[in-house]
């Protein structure tokens, strides 16, 4: 039982630390693609719509 006084700390720490990234990712418009979702409306090439006969 004795370890769990270091686990508990080391894990909340990486759980910060994870949190962290994920928000500076964020902040810094990782995620952000608005070229790319317009271009993708008007691509034909990866159509998923089944064959017509």
């Amino acid at each position: 039982m004795e370890v769990l006084v270091f686990l508990i700390p080391v894990s909340l720490a990486l759980g910060g630390l994870g949190l962290a990234g994920f928000i500076w990712s964020l902040r810094n418009r990782q995620y952000d693609d608005p070229k790319g979702d317009a271009e993708r409306v008007l691509n034909t090439e990866f159509d998923e719509r089944p064959p017509q006969d």
